[in-house]
């Protein structure tokens, strides 16, 4: 039960995130022509600026459909392009997890530490520390029989193995963009005002559900659940932090399991590099039952540090190998 919890989390997260590609589009006005773009970087995809775009939003703040469908591109590739650039680094991953009792109260917490990098186009979890404490020597080589088991298979990989691989990858991507679009549609944005975070302004945009939303994807039945905030980085146009929050009961499959209101998750990023958008900070509270009986209080928090440039040259080592 705790992993299907667990994925239906993960889900509604991606949701969230999903709604922060599209509140991203609500950000310019006038003085903020729609040319400007994250620093060029050598071999890095460019998104098509679309300088000649009206971005002028209306007397109440809100920007009309016509716009957000126009912007919507403009914005997914600056998402698509920071998770490309993110595959070039390795980095530190810390989830905490503190699980409450019905009075919201702790009753237990757990701590993980990965190393976090790409191999062969597959991102790879290394467990390191549980606890903030090193792994015992048994778990520290279970780790790096997975590692290995993973470079195995990859090296292994036939040509008919890979093309399927990459064709799936790129209809879950663009499944993906599909979704977004959907979520485009599903709100109604308005820009509320300016915040500066971390030195640099942002523009801060709310969505609410759109009355009437009839979804085209399945997945996205559960839009008008939620409800949120972004603050989107006013010189790069990126996302710099949100606030998503349950605002009714979401169910997932036949009553299998139901995320309660006030469910929240909040997001802060951060500029690394000169060159991308990465995470550095989700806090969540989550409320949930699976199938009508067990209940679920937890909240989190993740934190992402030390990002680092992969270099693809770069031998890949045991733990115990690694020299400082």
């Amino acid at each position: 039960m705790k992993t299907q919890i667990q994925s239906f989390a993960v889900s509604a997260f991606l949701s969230c995130l999903a709604f922060c590609l599209a509140v991203c589009v609500a950000v310019a006005q006038e003085d903020h022509p729609a040319a400007s773009a994250a620093p060029t970087v050598d071999a890095a995809p460019k998104p098509d600026p679309s300088p000649k775009l009206d971005l002028t939003p209306d007397v109440h703040g809100g920007l009309s459909e016509q716009q957000m469908q126009e912007l919507f591109r403009v914005v997914a590739g600056k998402d698509e392009e920071n998770q490309k650039r993110l595959r070039d680094y390795t980095y530190i991953e810390r989830n905490e997890e503190h699980k409450l009792d019905g009075e919201g109260q702790t009753k237990s917490t757990e701590a993980k530490t990965y190393e976090v990098m790409e191999l062969y186009g597959e991102q790879v979890r290394r467990l390191i520390e549980k606890d903030d404490k090193p792994l015992p020597e048994k778990d520290k080589a279970k780790e790096e029989e997975k590692i290995q088991k993973i470079l195995d298979k990859r090296k292994n990989e036939s040509d008919d193995e890979r093309k399927k691989r990459e064709e799936k990858e790129e209809k879950d991507r663009e499944d993906g963009r599909k979704f977004v679009r959907e979520v485009a549609d599903a709100y109604n944005f308005k820009l509320v005002g300016t915040e500066v975070l971390g030195g640099r302004e942002a523009w801060v945009i709310d969505g609410e559900p759109r009355p009437g939303f009839e979804p085209h994807m399945k997945e996205a039945k559960f839009l008008p659940k939620f409800h949120g905030r972004v603050w989107i980085d006013k010189e790069d146009l990126q996302l710099a932090r949100m606030d998503v929050e349950a605002i009714d009961t979401v169910s997932i499959g036949w009553v299998l399991a139901r995320i309660h209101k006030g469910t929240r998750v909040m997001l802060e990023q951060t500029r690394v590099n000169e060159e991308v958008w990465l995470p550095r900070h989700v806090t969540f509270k989550l409320d949930a039952r699976v199938a009508l009986l067990k209940g679920y209080k937890i909240d989190g928090e993740d934190t992402f540090r030390d990002y680092k440039k992969f270099r693809t040259s770069a031998k890949i080592v045991g733990l115990g190998d690694a020299k400082p």
